[in-house]
């Protein structure tokens, strides 16, 4: 059986807390992703999406130059250990319904990150087809 290791994209893209919104959005852009983890001082402490940019900022109509990644971020993001099994993994996308989950060691330090992506590249049709069902409705 597969380990989150094994399946992973390994040495994500990240910002630190401080980073403004602006430089944020202009990185998912040229790396083509659609969410950014957040470290502080070398450890996960949320995950910034697209969707929060769009909505914490501008629906609020804040200034994206001086806003940060760690204001508008999720905090305390679920997590997977790189050890676990990719069936818990896929448990855990479709019970918090999320298409990305950090891998994260035991001290906190991110190892990369387990997308939707991956798991269709990875898992079996069926598995993948539940965990995308899950996670959409």
């Amino acid at each position: 059986m597969k380990t989150i290791r094994d399946v992973m994209t390994a040495g994500p893209t990240t910002v630190g807390a401080s980073t403004p919104i602006a430089d944020a959005a202009r990185l998912m852009k040229s790396e083509d992703i659609g969410s950014l983890p957040i470290l502080e001082d070398g450890k996960l402490a949320g995950v910034l999406t697209d969707r929060d940019i769009v909505l914490r900022v501008v629906a609020e109509g804040r200034d994206p130059q001086s806003t940060t990644a760690g204001e508008v971020g999720s905090h305390d993001p679920v997590t997977v250990d790189p050890q676990q099994n990719l069936d818990e993994a896929l448990r855990l996308m479709a019970e918090h319904q999320v298409r990305r989950l950090p891998v994260v060691e035991e001290d906190g330090r991110l190892v990369g990150v387990l997308a939707q992506a991956d798991v269709a590249r990875e898992a079996s049709p069926e598995q993948t087809g539940h965990v995308v069902e899950e996670i959409s409705e």
